[in-house]
C-alpha cells in the first residue's frame, strides 16, 4: 500500500502526508527540488543541520535507514541507498554511488530480480570527502578525516586519516600524528587497503 507494485518510489501520499512526521529534517537543511526522495516511514531518514542533498540525486532507505550528519553536501546526481549513515563534515561530490544493498544470484533457477536482497551498513565518519564519480560498495567504513579521490572504487574499509585512490581503491597517503604530516605508505603496504 506505501509503494506501486514492482517499484521503489513511495506513493505521493505517503510522501506529503507521512514522511513530514517520521523523518527528521532539521529546518536549516536543504532538499533540492529535483531530488528523487525514495523514503519510506518503516525505516530512519534524518538530514542534519545546514546539510544539502543538491539536484538530481537519488535517495533510498527501503531496505536500510539513511542518516545523513550536519554540515554536509551531497552532490549533483549522487546516489544513497541504505543503509548509510554518514558522519557531519562530510563533502559528497558528484555522481557519487553508495548502496548498502547487494542481489543474490546463486539460484540459477530464479532469475536476479527474483532472489532475495542481502544489506550491509556504509559507514562515512566526520570530515570526510569522497571525489566525484566514487562508488562505496556495501559493508565499507571510511575511517574519520579521510580522502577518496574521484573515480575510485571502495570495496574495503579505509582507515581513519588517509587518502585513498583507483580500482580497487589502494592506500596513497596516510596521516603520520608522531611528524604532524601526510606521508605515503611504504611500498608494500601501497598495493591494498587493510
Amino acid at each position: 500500500m506505501l509503494i506501486p507494485a514492482g517499484q521503489a518510489r513511495p506513493r505521493r501520499w505517503v510522501s506529503w502526508f507521512v514522511n513530514p512526521f517520521v523523518h527528521k529534517r532539521h529546518r536549516t537543511s536543504a532538499i533540492r527540488s529535483s531530488v528523487r526522495l525514495d523514503v519510506l516511514p518503516f525505516n530512519a531518514f534524518t538530514l542534519g543541520r545546514h546539510s544539502t542533498i543538491e539536484s538530481f540525486s537519488v535517495v533510498n532507505n527501503g531496505v536500510g535507514p539513511v542518516l545523513i550528519g550536519d554540515n554536509c553536501t551531497v552532490g549533483i546526481g549522487a546516489v544513497l541507498i541504505g543503509p548509510v549513515s554518514i558522519g557531519s563534515d562530510v563533502i559528497i561530490a558528484q555522481h557519487v554511488v553508495m548502496s548498502g544493498l547487494n542481489h543474490t544470484y546463486t539460484d540459477i533457477q530464479r532469475s536476479i530480480r527474483e532472489q532475495p536482497v542481502t544489506t550491509r551498513p556504509i559507514v562515512i565518519e566526520e570530515a570526510c570527502w569522497i571525489g566525484a564519480n566514487v562508488v562505496i560498495t556495501a559493508g565499507v567504513t571510511i575511517g574519520k578525516h579521510s580522502v577518496v579521490a574521484g573515480g575510485s572504487v571502495v570495496t574495503r574499509d579505509v582507515p581513519p586519516y588517509s587518502v585513498v585512490g583507483g580500482n580497487p581503491a589502494r592506500m596513497l597517503k596516510q596521516y603520520n600524528a608522531a611528524t604532524g604530516e601526510w606521508v605515503k605508505p611504504p611500498a608494500s603496504s601501497a598495493v591494498n587497503l587493510p
